[in-house]
């Protein structure tokens, strides 16, 4: 019996690897949601993995984990855009703490359900299109390239590929609408 009551109490190192890796894409979202950019992300979940590794002791249980680590990768992505301070192209402190909350309150199902109808929606597109709605992510001058490939001038496609997010973002939306309608049945 006392071995269990101190395993409650006590996570392992195996426990949270475990936790990092279920929780890394909700941690990724969050941290998107207030950086500029994914080399940034990148940044600031490796610095905060770490510090999350030299605090796990002060967990104490595993549902926590999620919001926990959202704090301190909150606070790794302000420290990251201090930094970029001069940067014209990013947001105040007090843009940054709204849009931190706003995504914090986002738990980890409604992660996976707006992921899950981002998936499905994408896939409705062809392949260019889906193409070009990733370009961005992909790296810089992504689009350009794609341009250069097909003939089309960049701006061209930057119009194509803001109409492609509008319906992108409105089939998003209208599923995981359909989905709160289906799970409120």
């Amino acid at each position: 019996m006392a071995d269990s009551e101190q395993s409650q109490k006590q996570l392992s190192e195996g426990d949270f690897m475990r936790l990092l890796m279920k929780h890394e894409p909700a941690l990724r979202a969050f941290s998107r949601s207030l950086l500029p950019n994914w080399n940034l992300v990148d940044e600031v979940i490796q610095e905060s993995s770490l510090t999350l590794w030299e605090k796990f002791s002060q967990l104490e249980s595993e549902s926590g984990f999620l919001p926990w680590a959202k704090v301190v990768v909150r606070f790794k992505c302000l420290s990251a855009i201090r930094d970029l301070g001069r940067d014209r192209h990013v947001f105040s402190e007090g843009v940054l703490e709204l849009l931190a909350d706003e995504a914090a309150e986002m738990d980890a199902e409604e992660h996976v359900a707006a992921m899950q109808a981002l998936r499905v929606c994408l896939a409705k597109f062809s392949n260019p299109h889906q193409e070009l709605l990733l370009a961005p992510y992909s790296g810089e001058g992504r689009v350009k390239d794609i341009a250069e490939q097909s003939g089309k001038s960049a701006n061209a496609l930057y119009k194509l590929l803001g109409r492609l997010r509008e319906k992108l973002s409105g089939c998003v939306h209208e599923s995981i609408a359909k989905g709160a309608l289906g799970h409120g049945a």
